[in-house]
């Protein structure tokens, strides 16, 4: 936003004021020199009686000098008595970064004192001030003094004129020569809060004190700023400008009286106090009315606490704390809670009998969720950290979150740790919980704990001054794991379990005419305090036993890598396709896995990946074909736009193509005895969805329910056509299926100031869920059949002047029903802004709502409403 500054100040006084004669005023000539005081004002001045107000001024008390700083004086007419000089004509004096210019100064060069008349400019670079006045008397050395008619700024740079030109041509005698006169660079905020003001007069007590009477402050543009605030008299001291009986006007209109008012006039000061109340309407929570206060509590730390009143629901609480601190060190944690009232509802339940009763039933959705995330650097080589969530139920977050994803998620992560790495040696010790919701409607989750867990890694390193490598990984881990409702326990549940995993490996990587090969052997053990009952899969709900258990598992691979295919086409019918050379590059990939010694794996406590590890004897093989274009000369970088490296500029050659093909073949399709109709324990392991660690890190989709030699081909495509364009699709084909299990289209377009996305998820693979007869031999495997879209088009983004707007919906395409839609605008003038929006939750029962929500911005002062930035498209 530029800076426009008047020379004059909005509110003048109708006469030039009464130059009053102190000790420390310049001496007069001696008669033959012009002087800069006006003597008949100052004699008149002199017989008058003191003025009922004369003593509400303060008089400024001079500071002790720096030791050693030169007076530099410019002018273009010099006239000299003594010490007294009497400078006329683009009149500059340059006291360190402090500088006064003037079409007229009187000086004494003993004292430090002026008289300056005449388009006056004052500027402070250490602080970016900048005082325009039409009269001053001030003492340069001590930067104290008294301005009359005045126009200043904290926190705005000037830039260095053209010709070096002095400032007062630079500024002119009008607002419109600021921006025009032609010896302007321009002007540029130094701070995120500049602070501009204006007054009849101002008493400068200091390099960073001084008072204003009769005057305005604000952050806008002048000389007609959207708001200020005005009163009789402003105190600017330790950073903050402060006021009592303060009138704030929006558009030159008063709107409301404030008792007391601060406003913070450093760079990168905050203040505590009373946020601007939030207001909004929602079908489900009613009218909105909320209020925040904000606590400045360091310079590095803060905390906002609030609350909001739903008409319909009853009292929300919240608080948000940030810390930041040397290098990445920050702590930052939020809490919500709702107080609801509940409300009741119509539910209809049908019995064994098939006989349905409808009841009028109460329901309560309140809640808290509480978050909080930090790290600490402790020297360079340890850290601690922590991102842990609480929720006490999904029903509050679904019903009341104000992000879609976040309301449809059913899973929380919670971890905290410390690590400590040196020289290849690594040790950590961490804790974690999941907690993941299993069936709505009752409320069912599962929680899986790891605490504490110790681990050592030892990093890749030599064996001696062989061409060998080995590394080796220790863990140790006390797990528990519950299943149930808040009312009872309805699934597996065990005790704290400990478990002892090793896993030590032995690689010689060598090259061969291009190819490089990396064989690698390596054993792993793992043991368990406790084991798991053998009993039929779906079926009762498993028994932990007392029994230890011990997996010891060898392991062989080999890693190929092929050498690079390429080719460059820089004539030819491909490139007079193009228009521009391409390279095509072709990066063949093969990987040998096998592993054996997993005979109990139905006895296994399933907790995390460690647990699902299965023999295997199977084969990666893939590709990944690149097309790099060289289209353009190198650029700098639009808004938005990501170059390839940290710190370089856009375009040149680009990676336009990216495609990526991938599958395992199974030479062991019952991975080792495991994918059987019936193992010797009589676990029915066929037609349901299985989770081995072979095909958890290969797709997200358990495609694993029967034997099979080949996995799903896993595809993955990128496509950057241009600058303004980038295409993604990523899928599963299964070939023994002849089914597309999974695919995600993602799509984005940005041109200017236009944008827009589209992306489309598809799912059609095993469910989660299986259903038992109650006999434990037969199983059914339910199909997660998932399709939706979103879309999302807009104009603008959140600074730019004028029109922005923008909308997104979420379709799911099985239901054919909108579950989320949202549209905003905003209008962004000067220093003054206004969004609102709607917003549509289609969530089933719990959640079918239609929020109204709007904002006003103040520039560097608030916002009042409830359309928070983070939630904005645009």
């Amino acid at each position: 936003m530029a800076l426009v500054a008047p020379a004059h100040a909005q509110q003048v006084t109708t006469s030039a004021p009464v130059v009053h004669v102190s000790a420390n005023a310049p001496a007069v000539g001696d008669g033959t020199a012009s002087s800069g005081v006006d003597r008949t004002r100052a004699d008149e001045a002199a017989g008058l009686p003191d003025s009922p107000g004369a003593d509400l001024y303060p008089v400024a008390v001079p500071v002790p000098e720096p030791a050693g700083t030169k007076v530099v004086i410019e002018s273009i007419s010099q006239k000299s008595s003594g010490d007294n000089l009497l400078l006329e004509g683009n009149v500059a004096i340059t006291y360190g970064d402090y500088r006064v210019e003037a079409d007229r100064i009187a000086y004494n060069q003993a004292t430090g004192d002026l008289e300056a008349t005449g388009h006056i400019v004052v500027t402070g670079s250490n602080r970016s001030e900048n005082i325009q006045a039409s009269r001053a008397t001030l003492n340069i050395k001590s930067e104290t003094g008294k301005f009359y008619d005045v126009s200043g700024s904290v926190g705005v740079r000037f830039a260095t004129p053209r010709n070096n030109a002095p400032m007062s041509s630079v500024l002119g005698s009008t607002a419109g020569d600021l921006m025009s006169g032609p010896n302007v660079r321009g002007t540029v905020y130094t701070t995120s809060n500049p602070f501009l003001f204006t007054g009849r007069m101002v008493v400068k007590n200091g390099p960073a004190e001084f008072d204003i009477y009769d005057g305005t402050v604000t952050t806008c543009q002048l000389p007609r700023p959207d708001w200020q605030l005005s009163a009789g008299h402003f105190s600017v001291r330790d950073g903050q400008a402060r006021a009592s009986k303060t009138v704030f006007r929006l558009l030159n209109v008063p709107v409301f009286f404030l008792p007391y008012a601060t406003h913070p006039t450093g760079e990168g000061q905050r203040q505590s106090g009373f946020m601007i109340p939030v207001i909004g309407n929602s079908t489900l929570k009613g009218i909105v009315i909320g209020e925040q206060i904000y606590f400045a509590m360091s310079r590095s730390s803060e905390l906002t606490v609030g609350a909001q009143y739903y008409s319909r629901r009853g009292w929300e609480q919240s608080a948000t704390f940030r810390m930041r601190g040397r290098g990445l060190d920050f702590i930052q944690s939020h809490y919500s809670g709702l107080l609801d009232r509940g409300f009741y509802q119509n539910q209809t339940t049908t019995d064994a009998s098939g006989v349905t009763t409808t009841k009028n039933v109460y329901v309560n959705q309140g809640g808290e969720d509480m978050t909080l995330s930090g790290r600490r650097d402790i020297g360079e080589h340890t850290r601690v950290a922590a991102n842990v969530e609480y929720l006490s139920s999904y029903i509050y977050r679904q019903a009341f979150t104000d992000t879609f994803n976040q309301a449809v998620s059913s899973d929380i992560t919670s971890y905290a740790y410390g690590t400590h790495a040196r020289n290849g040696y690594v040790a950590s010790l961490e804790a974690d919980r999941y907690q993941g919701l299993k069936i709505v409607s009752t409320g069912e989750q599962i929680r899986i704990f790891h605490a504490p867990v110790l681990q050592g890694e030892v990093m890749e390193r030599h064996v001696a001054n062989t061409p060998f490598v080995w590394s080796a990984t220790a863990q140790f881990a006390d797990l528990k794991r519950t299943q149930g409702t808040p009312l009872a326990q309805t699934g597996f549940a065990s005790d704290f379990t400990g478990r002892l995993d090793l896993h030590p490996r032995l690689s010689l990587p060598f090259a061969l005419a291009g190819f490089h090969f990396r064989p690698t052997v390596g054993v792993r053990d793992t043991l368990y305090q406790h084991s798991r009952a053998t009993s039929p899969l779906p079926g009762p709900a498993p028994s932990e036993r007392a029994t230890a258990l011990n997996r010891t598992v060898t392991e062989a691979e080999m890693e190929v890598r092929l050498p690079v295919l390429e080719r460059t086409f820089n004539t030819g019918a491909f490139s007079k396709l193009l228009g521009r050379e391409a390279k095509h590059t072709i990066e063949p990939e093969l990987n040998y896995r096998y592993a054996s010694g997993v005979e109990d794996f139905s006895r296994t406590l399933r907790f995390d990946d460690t647990d699902v590890v299965a023999n295997k004897n199977e084969l990666e093989y893939g590709f990944t074909q690149r097309l790099f274009l060289r289209p353009t000369k190198t650029r700098a970088c639009e808004t938005g736009e990501t170059p390839p490296e940290t710190d370089a500029s856009c375009g040149g050659t680009r990676e336009t193509i990216r495609w990526k093909l991938l599958q395992r073949h199974y030479f062991d399709e019952s991975f080792g005895g495991y994918l059987t109709p019936t193992t010797p324990n009589g676990v029915l392991v066929l037609n349901r969805r299985n989770v081995l660690d072979s095909t958890l890190d290969l797709s997200g989709v358990a495609f694993l329910t029967d034997r099979r030699s080949a996995s799903p081909i896993v595809s993955q495509m990128k496509l950057s056509a241009t600058d303004h364009v980038d295409i993604e699709w990523d899928m599963n084909y299964d070939l023994h299926a002849n089914a597309l299990r999974q695919s995600n289209v993602f799509v984005d377009v940005h041109q200017g100031s236009f944008f827009g996305g589209l992306s489309h998820a598809r799912l059609y693979a095993p469910g989660r869920f299986t259903t038992d007869t109650g006999t434990g031999t037969t199983a059914t495997s339910l199909i997660s059949d998932f399709s939706q879209l979103r879309v999302l088009l807009g104009y603008g983004n959140p600074t730019k002047p004028g029109l922005s707007i923008a909308a997104n919906a979420g379709i799911d395409l099985k239901l054919s029903q909108v579950q989320y839609a949202t549209g905003q605008f905003s209008y962004n003038w000067n220093c003054c802004g206004f969004s609102a929006e709607y917003r549509k939750y289609e969530l089933g029962s719990v959640r079918n709502e239609n929020a109204y929500r709007f904002n006003f911005s103040l520039a560097n002062i608030g916002t009042a409403g409830n359309l928070r930035r983070a939630e904005r498209l645009f």
